[in-house]
């Protein structure tokens, strides 16, 4: 075997390669990934690190006053930038809604005595939630497309798209216990009060099945939490069904494993083209529980799939530069790639659609959400970052047709669009929760290398559980010969 390339960043030297299991097959070489406890280490590390910035964070916080590491200037600023915007430039009509939403905010000023740093920690908490079963679904998603559409140039990239899958169990249950720890200072209209009596929200009131029914309004959100559990029991049942048919391929070579995998592939496609969209408007949306958009559900998908995208050809070109894949070459790399350039414009376009609407439409009850992103200090530079990271700089670097071919560059932009899409979903969340109260810093480094360490732990874990590419996929032989 030739000598492996040196590993010069820290995700490459994740991967130990000082293993691979190789047995001879009548008809294609099995390789297998070994995950040893170096690398094991490394990933503890990380976790530990973060843990230890997410404690200094917390500290750092509480002795600045709950205003974060680095505090938000003079308290002489008696009005928010969003009120300032309002009341410098909005109609009379304008002015009676900011009006009726200072009367709320007073009036619910008392559910908001969470200390900051705590709000922040369920920030955080709630933003890598949904980042990371954004990664697990869209493994899963990955697979369910190239089975419906009979791709053959993926087989080799299958094996790591459903390892990712395996935090989908992990995530629910992240997701719905830590939706109880974080409901009163994430979510608004959880408070009973918003539903009667002088401090009665008619907005919320008129939404109010589509979270508590149905029971009474203000009471347990059932509905709500049932389409929780539903969501991630459907979401773990096809991915259970659609592994035991891959991995049964490997067993038997019989094509009818690829068959009921397809079968089953489609109507998941059909179940998650629903469930994502409710689940956006669950999970995030209604953070801003007065606030709206039709387009929410195809941005959240958009910014899912192309993040997931990144995540699996990383993973595939580490694991290529280490010796493993054999079967992936330059082609293969040019059409993931080109899925990650394409995708990041239709993210683009789904972010300009949904903004261009309501900048013309000019409503105050929608138009107050881009307000508090580009008005406010807090936030304004993760706005334009966010633009910057997840079209500019994929578009540039992945113009040329080479640049897609090549392993270094893919090894630039990939990281560059996970962390765009991070602060994506940092930008969705964090105005909503913690206001103009919002800010950047240890706590949130912290908890997103805690997370990721752990996601990272269990997709490679899960890796050496099975060969890293199916020696009896119906369509192995298309893979590799497949040349672009």
């Amino acid at each position: 075997m030739e000598d492996r390339p040196v590993c010069t960043n820290i995700a490459t030297e994740l991967i130990d390669t000082t293993v691979v299991e190789m047995k001879t097959d009548n008809t294609m070489t099995e390789e297998k990934f070994s995950f040893t406890s170096g690398a094991k280490r490394q990933i503890s590390i990380t976790g530990v690190v973060g843990l230890v910035l997410l404690v200094l964070g917390i500290v750092l916080s509480m002795n600045s006053g709950g205003h974060g590491e680095e505090g938000h200037g003079d308290e002489e600023h008696a009005l928010t930038a969003t009120e300032q915007t309002l009341e410098a430039s909005v109609t009379q009509e304008e002015e009676t809604h900011a009006a009726e939403e200072d009367e709320h905010a007073a009036a619910t000023e008392e559910h908001h005595e969470t200390a900051t740093w705590l709000k922040r920690v369920y920030n955080s908490l709630w933003v890598n939630n949904i980042y990371f079963t954004g990664l697990a679904i869209i493994g899963l998603f990955f697979i369910a497309i190239q089975y419906a559409a009979q791709a053959g140039w993926s087989v080799g990239m299958l094996r790591v798209s459903l390892s990712m899958a395996h935090w989908l169990p992990i995530a629910g249950i992240l997701m719905l216990v830590s939706w109880f720890i974080v409901k009163g200072d994430v979510f608004h209209w959880t408070h009973h009060d918003l539903y009667e009596g002088p401090h009665a929200d008619d907005i919320l009131i008129g939404k109010s099945a589509l979270w508590f029914w149905p029971l009474e309004a203000g009471g347990f959100p059932l509905f709500y939490i049932l389409r929780m559990v539903v969501f991630f029991g459907l979401w773990y049942m096809f991915f259970l069904w659609i592994k035991r048919e891959m991995l049964a391929e490997d067993l038997d070579g019989n094509v009818s494993h690829w068959y009921k995998a397809r079968k089953y592939s489609a109507i998941f496609l059909v179940i998650f083209a629903v469930s994502s969209s409710v689940a956006a408007w669950d999970w995030v949306m209604s953070i801003d529980p007065h606030w709206f958009s039709t387009m929410f559900g195809w941005y959240i998908f958009a910014s899912w799939w192309v993040n997931g995208l990144a995540a699996i050809t990383l993973i595939v070109v580490v694991l290529k530069q280490n010796g493993y894949l054999s079967i992936v070459n330059s082609n293969h790399l040019h059409d993931i790639g080109k899925f990650i350039f394409g995708f990041s414009i239709f993210w683009t376009y789904i972010w300009f659609s949904q903004f261009l609407l309501i900048y013309y439409a000019n409503i105050p009850e929608e138009t107050i959400y881009f307000i508090e992103r580009i008005e406010s200090s807090q936030y304004v530079w993760v706005f334009y970052m966010n633009l910057s990271l997840n079209f500019f700089l994929p578009f540039l670097l992945l113009m040329t047709r080479d640049a897609k071919r090549h392993m270094s560059f893919l090894k630039i932009v990939c990281p560059i669009v996970l962390v765009g899409h991070w602060f994506d979903f940092y930008l969705m969340v964090t105005p909503g929760v913690m206001k103009e109260e919002g800010t950047f810093g240890f706590v949130e480094i912290g908890m997103l290398m805690i997370f990721g360490a752990a996601f990272l732990f269990v997709t490679l874990s899960n890796l050496t559980k099975y060969p890293l590419f199916a020696k009896n996929h119906p369509m192995l032989q298309e893979s590799l010969h497949h040349h672009i």
